[in-house]
Parts: structure tokens; C-alpha cells; sequence
């Protein structure tokens, strides 16, 4: 029993030929990409805030089970790119954090995010994100991380308030950070 038949087969050979010819429109229209002028920006700054553990498995370190609530202190690193012309921006974040400082540890962590801000300031991105243990079982540990803000701008200064979703098997996590960036800009 075949599931093509000559009906179905004139189907596929006509959606074919149709993403052949969209897909050579699009190929002779490249020279616009090449008179789009971008503009970078680096956001760097400090970063603060607290994260909230859910699941049972709490952060564990050296035997010893803290949380639910820990807090985050960190610098953040950020690359912004945008069209002079107007639209979104496309961001790329690094943030080193160390947490837990009430728990008298220090949690070392870092999250790579990468996203878009649109011009209002609203932000949305995603990225990994990396944790330690310090269990005998697993010193790193790794999971998604899903991020929503907003930038507020005050005279040329920026002010981000985010709000990210860990996601991990063996517990999730939500965090609020907020903090400050002065902008530097490079023209590409």
C-alpha cells in the first residue's frame, strides 16, 4: 500500500516548486542587507537581586541544603546591536554571579543569554546557564534559562528589571535582578 499517489506527489512537486522560486526571490534581494548601518553598544554594569529554588532538590552545598531564597550579586556584561534606522535590537548578555552570601557560602553561577529588546524597552531571551554543587555527585550543574524585563532609561542611563525562569530536571528556579548600565558605544 503507498501513501504517495499521483494526487499527492503533483502536491509536493508544486509546494517544491514554489519554495524554489521564494527562495530565489529572496537570494537576488541580498545587496539591501549590505546597506543596513548597525550601531553597538556596550551595557555593562552591576547586577542584584534574589532567586526562589523550587522542587525538593535545594541547592546543596558541601552536605549542607540552603534556600529556598538566595540572593545573586554580579556584573553583567552586554552586547547590543541595532539598526540606525529604527527597530529591535539584538542583545547578547554574559553575568557572572555569586549567590547565597546570607547562607555564609558563596555560589558561583553564570548565565549566557541571548535575545532582543524591542524599542519600547521590553526584553525576552534565552540561553544556558551554569551552576555549582559541590556535592560529591556533580559539581556543575546546567539548565535553560528564560528571561523577560524591561529597560527603563533615565538621561542616558540604563535600568533593567528582569525577571528568568531556570528550568532544570531536578528543580527549577525564579529569579528577579535589577541593576544599572552606563552605555559605550561603537560604531560598526
Amino acid at each position: 500500500m503507498s501513501f504517495i499517489n499521483f494526487k499527492t506527489s503533483k502536491h509536493f512537486l508544486s509546494i517544491g516548486i514554489g519554495l524554489i522560486i521564494t527562495a530565489s526571490a529572496f537570494s537576488t534581494t541580498t545587496d539591501s542587507y549590505e546597506s543596513v548601518n548597525l550601531r553597538s553598544r556596550k551595557l555593562n554594569g552591576p547586577r542584584l537581586g534574589m532567586s526562589y529554588v523550587f522542587g525538593k532538590d535545594l541547592i546543596e552545598v558541601n552536605g549542607k541544603k540552603i534556600g529556598p531564597t538566595i540572593s545573586q550579586f554580579g556584573w553583567h556584561f552586554e552586547w547590543l546591536v541595532r539598526p540606525e534606522g529604527g527597530g529591535p535590537a539584538f542583545v547578547t548578555q554574559l553575568t557572572p554571579f555569586l549567590g547565597g552570601v546570607e547562607h555564609s557560602i558563596l555560589i558561583p553561577s553564570l548565565s549566557v543569554v541571548c535575545g532582543i529588546r524591542l524599542p519600547v524597552g521590553f526584553e525576552f531571551g534565552m540561553g544556558p546557564h551554569l551552576s555549582t554543587k559541590f556535592t560529591k555527585d556533580e559539581w556543575i550543574s546546567p539548565s535553560l534559562i528564560v528571561a523577560v524585563g524591561q529597560s527603563i532609561n533615565f538621561s542616558g542611563v540604563s535600568i533593567p528589571l528582569n525577571l528568568a525562569g531556570s528550568i532544570n530536571k531536578k528543580g527549577n528556579a525564579v529569579s528577579f535582578v535589577f541593576g544599572y548600565a552606563l552605555p559605550t558605544r561603537r560604531n560598526s
